[in-house]
Order: structure tokens, then C-alpha cells, then sequence
């Protein structure tokens, strides 16, 4: 239960400042109000929630600041690590990146219906191709870590494909990490690392304050 309410927060089927009501989850899955209660809290000790007495439970809206202090610490790590990876990786390490990034194109197909297109399935293969080189660089805790549902930084890689429709870009920026590990290249590696992971602030620009996208950002309570 509780991972299912988890991933519909983090996937924005369940949208910032919704009410989550006890007596609704009871009913859905078919338990008593006690474990949904116990389910609640939990997801307000991790940032998903907010529980109100004599109000309700409601999800938490996007701190676009942690947000964004969750892009300056992924930059920072993950351009050591690609650095690392791209100086000692093997042939074999070289080619496993690119038939990520072949999947990766693949799962782009489609991208112009958003109706239709799968954004996590696209994450997943966009998240591993990232995985290999700290898995090849021996950094899984790292990188686990990082990639751990997160109230704010989850939810908004996510606005970044709902909302800025940055399909196109990734996969552009993608290709360029691929030309810097063909070549043995860093150069350049952190302003294009930067740009990669800044990408959704600067994409979503100005909407991050538009009627539309104001509630995703703002507490209605």
C-alpha cells in the first residue's frame, strides 16, 4: 500500500495539494482506517504528506529549492564519477553504455502523444544508462541513493517531461555524453553534465510560475 501511494505521489497521478481521504484508501484496498493511518504517516515523515488535524492529509507540494539542491548534488557527484568512467572504462564498458543509449532512443519513440507515452519507462532506460557508469565505477550506493523516491527531486524530473516536454533535449544530450566517452574525452564534461541535469529549470522557465503549474509549487494550505 504503501509503495503504491508512493508511486502514484512521485508518477503525478496524485497531484500536489490533493487530499488524501482515510475512508477512500480503506476502501480501495480493502483494509480497515488503521493501516491506511499508519501508511499516511509514514508518507508524512518522508515528505510526502502533510497531515493536518481536523483537516486532513494532503500532499505536499514541489520545494523547487530542494529540487534544485538535489540537481547541484547529482552534478557534482555524477560528474566525478563519468570522469572516472570515461578514463579507465573497457571497450566492453564503452559499448554496454551505447545499447543503453540505443534504448533509450527507442523508448523515445512516441514522445509527441503524452497521452500515450510512457515517462516512466523512458526514465528507466534514461536512469540506466546513467546507472552504468557508477556501477562500473563500483558507486551502486551512490547512485541508489540518489535515485531513492524523493518528495521533491522525483516529482519534478518528471514535470520536465509533462511539462517542458524535454524528450528531444535528453536525447540530444545523451548522444553528446556518448561522443565524449568514443572520444576519451572530459572536456567540457561538467558544463555538459550541468546543463543535462539543470535542464528541467531551464526548460520549464517561467511556467514554474504560471496558473498552470502554481499548485504543483505552492502550499494550498
Amino acid at each position: 500500500m504503501y509503495q503504491t501511494i508512493e508511486q502514484e505521489i512521485v508518477n503525478l497521478r496524485i497531484k500536489p495539494n490533493e487530499i488524501l481521504s482515510e475512508n477512500s484508501l480503506a476502501q480501495r484496498f480493502e483494509v480497515s482506517r488503521t493501516p491506511v493511518r499508519s501508511i499516511l504517516q509514514r508518507l508524512q515523515e518522508n515528505g510526502f504528506v502533510r497531515i493536518i488535524p481536523g483537516k486532513g492529509t494532503f500532499v505536499e507540494p514541489i520545494d523547487i529549492e530542494i529540487a534544485t539542491q538535489m540537481i547541484y548534488l547529482r552534478t557534482s557527484v555524477e560528474t566525478m564519477v563519468l570522469r572516472d568512467f570515461i578514463r579507465t572504462a573497457t571497450p566492453t564498458d564503452v559499448e554496454s553504455v551505447r545499447y543503453a543509449l540505443v534504448k533509450l532512443e527507442e523508448a523515445a519513440n512516441g514522445a509527441g502523444n503524452l497521452d500515450t507515452f510512457d515517462i516512466n519507462f523512458f526514465l528507466k532506460e534514461d536512469m540506466d544508462m546513467h546507472r552504468i557508469w557508477f556501477s562500473t565505477m563500483k558507486k551502486l550506493y551512490i547512485w541508489d541513493m540518489l535515485m531513492k523516491p524523493h518528495p521533491d527531486y522525483s516529482r519534478f524530473i518528471r514535470l520536465d517531461i509533462v511539462g517542458a516536454k524535454n524528450v528531444p533535449d535528453v536525447i540530444t544530450e545523451h548522444r553528446m555524453i556518448m561522443d565524449l566517452i568514443d572520444n576519451r574525452s572530459t572536456d567540457g564534461i561538467e558544463e555538459l553534465i550541468s546543463r543535462h541535469l539543470y535542464g528541467g529549470i531551464r526548460r520549464l522557465g517561467s511556467k514554474l510560475f504560471s496558473d498552470e503549474y502554481r499548485s504543483y509549487f505552492q502550499s494550498a494550505f
